[in-house]
Formats: C-alpha cells, sequence, structure tokens
C-alpha cells in the first residue's frame, strides 16, 4: 500500500510525518538534522532526503538522509565561492531531478551536486544579467534576504530550469545556466526599476503538471498566471482579500485549480483578519473560493512562508501548509475540509510531500 510522507524544514531541524494513503492518521518523527535552522527539505525520486540549513554556529550544509530519516549526514564540501570570494551566508533552496541536486544560496547563486549531495560545485552566479551589478551588493541583502529563494527544475529536460532572484524575478535557462532569460514581463512593480524586464518581487512559481505552458505565481503585489510558459503574465489578483502571500500550488489534475495564501502585506504577514483561510480557484483566476472548513477562524494571526504548501498527486489530492507558529495543517479532499495534524513544532519554513510504494 502506499504510504505518504511529509518532509518538514523548521527552524530548529527537519521533521518528518508518516502516513498511508487515506492520509486520516499520521506519525510525527523528529527532530533531526540536529536542530541546525532548515530553509526547505526535499525528497528526490529515489527516496533520499535533502535538507538546506543555516546555523550561525556552524556555516551552511546540506543534510542528507538515504533511509527515510533513520540516519542522516551532512557535506558542505565545495558549498564556498572560495577564499576570496563572495560571502554566502545561507542555503535557502533546493530541487532535485535528473539525478542532480540545485541548491539557490545568498549571495545569489545556484551549486550543484551529482554524488547525492557529498560534494557540490558552483553552476551559475546569474552574472551578467539585468540588475545583477544590483543583487552583488551586500547593501541591498538585508537580514532574511535568501538570494536565490526557489528554484524549479524542468521534468523532461534536463538543462532548462528556472530561478527565482529574491527582489529581482524570475529567470529561466534553456542551457543548464550558461545564459538565462528573465522571464517577468507582464508583472506589476509599485517601485521604480532601472531595468525593464527585472526588479520584480516574484515570491512562489508553480507550474501544472498535465500543461507545462500554464504557471501561476504569487507576487509580492499580486496573484498572475502564464500561458505560455512564463513568457507573459496576466494578473489575476481580482476577488482575492490582498494581493500579498508566499506560498502557493497547483492542482496535479487539473491545469485551471491553483490555491493561494493571501496574507496582510505590512509588518506582521499574517492571515488577514486572524481568520486562517486557503483561497481557491478552479477557472485559472476568474473567481476564487475561500475554504475554511477545520481552519481557526479566530485569533490566528499565522503566517504562512513560499515554501510551506504543498499538494500531493493521489486522485483526489491533498493539500498541506505549515505555519510561523508550528502549526501544520492537512487537507485530503482537495481544500474543502482541513484538520491540524501537528500543533507544537517551532516555526515552519516549508512542507513537501512525496508518496512512497
Amino acid at each position: 500500500m502506499a504510504r505518504t510522507l511529509l518532509v518538514i524544514g523548521t527552524r530548529k531541524g527537519c521533521f518528518l510525518a508518516e502516513s498511508d494513503a487515506d492520509r486520516r492518521s499520521w506519525e510525527l518523527k523528529g527532530p533531526f538534522c540536529e536542530g541546525w535552522p532548515v530553509y526547505h527539505a526535499i525528497v528526490d525520486e529515489a527516496g533520499t532526503i535533502f535538507a538546506a540549513a543555516a546555523s550561525e554556529w556552524h556555516g551552511s550544509a546540506i543534510w542528507r538522509s538515504g533511509d527515510l530519516g533513520e540516519t542522516w549526514s551532512h557535506s558542505s564540501e565545495g558549498l564556498s565561492y572560495g577564499e576570496n570570494g563572495k560571502k554566502m551566508s545561507k542555503v535557502s533552496t533546493l530541487a532535485a531531478a535528473h539525478g542532480r541536486v540545485l541548491v539557490g544560496v545568498e549571495q545569489p547563486g545556484i551549486f550543484q551536486s551529482g554524488d547525492a549531495g557529498k560534494t557540490w560545485s558552483l553552476l551559475s552566479t546569474l552574472e551578467g544579467e539585468p540588475g545583477s551589478e544590483d543583487w552583488d551588493d551586500p547593501a541591498n541583502q538585508p537580514p532574511g534576504h535568501l538570494g536565490i529563494s526557489a528554484l524549479m527544475a524542468d521534468g523532461d529536460d534536463a538543462s532548462r530550469f528556472w530561478a527565482i532572484v529574491q527582489g529581482f524575478g524570475l529567470f529561466e535557462t534553456a542551457d543548464d545556466g550558461t545564459t538565462w532569460t528573465p522571464r517577468n514581463r507582464g508583472l506589476r512593480a509599485d517601485w521604480p526599476r532601472p531595468h525593464e524586464e527585472v526588479g520584480f518581487c516574484v515570491h512562489k512559481v508553480v507550474r501544472s503538471p498535465v500543461d507545462l505552458n500554464r504557471m501561476y505565481q504569487q507576487n509580492h503585489v499580486g496573484m498572475h498566471r502564464s500561458d505560455d510558459g512564463g513568457e507573459s503574465w496576466t494578473e489575476i489578483t481580482e476577488g482575492l482579500p490582498t494581493e500579498f502571500g508566499f506560498a502557493a500550488a497547483t492542482h496535479p489534475h487539473d491545469r485551471d485549480t491553483f490555491y493561494v495564501i493571501p496574507l496582510d502585506p505590512g509588518h506582521g504577514r499574517t492571515m488577514p483578519d486572524g481568520k486562517a483561510t486557503v483561497w481557491r480557484t478552479k477557472d485559472a483566476g476568474s473567481s476564487w473560493q475561500p475554504l475554511t472548513d477545520g481552519l481557526p477562524q479566530q485569533n490566528a494571526h499565522v503566517g504562512v512562508l513560499r515554501e510551506a504548501m504543498a499538494i500531493d498527486t493521489y486522485d483526489s489530492p491533498g493539500l498541506y501548509f505549515g505555519t510561523s507558529t508550528g502549526q501544520l495543517f492537512a487537507s485530503t479532499d482537495e481544500g474543502d475540509s482541513w484538520a491540524e495534524i501537528a500543533g507544537y513544532l517551532p516555526a515552519i519554513s516549508s512542507v513537501e510531500v512525496a508518496i512512497l510504494d
């Protein structure tokens, strides 16, 4: 029988939650990674877990487990710009595909590993792209800056993937990082920009598995949809309570169904009015529906970060999200109803899901 595995990155280590295909009861394990702050944790197609961790005491490293959490090791070999190079303050995001693991770091750069995370080498810094003269300036990297804040691999083409440079936008490479193209046309920015196609604050991009030209993104200023693989974007914010948020998920079997969690755009960045709500569109953003059944509707002043929402691929997909105050919620009916499956975790930074045979 299939097993469902949640990999949860938190401010104090990585946790695992396991269930069967019914996803009604969960066994929680952890913390792992010796309590290091984990920015993003994933599981690859071979079942190896990777966790991007950055400690003020020990620096940055990638933790890995090849036996579903029974044993762990970590490596930072090669995760460096060199003795006289740029300072690398944290590893922030991971992607695994085609037998390779990619990690995005701050200052902005992408490293790769072909040996399951034992060693790393620099793949690209997007040097020479419009805006790179600004994102390499330490003055533009305040505390909390992630550099490369997200990576999205192409499941069919190992040389093609997308990277978000925090505060500058989405970029695509089709030649394994040798050259890059900004993919921000049609986005909105409510601030001055020195370059026409960069300077956008893209938070999260997801791609439909059933239509590879269909993408969605949660931006600092609005939700957007692309029908041409990211070459252009159309805003679909109307009907949502705010234009700001981080987390997003796309339905595995329906290209027009997309989920997002809007947040108050102020300094608090929590769910509006203290009501925990996931919003769903079934018509590609023409209309939106609030999903609240089972979620706290009073005094729920919680946030959800960009990697803290996931969706599985069962016939009736399950949705999962974790909060900045350590609650983990799950739905087994495409978001129509929710249950809290963990309530006292450290602040959750990422949630990923895998179905294991």
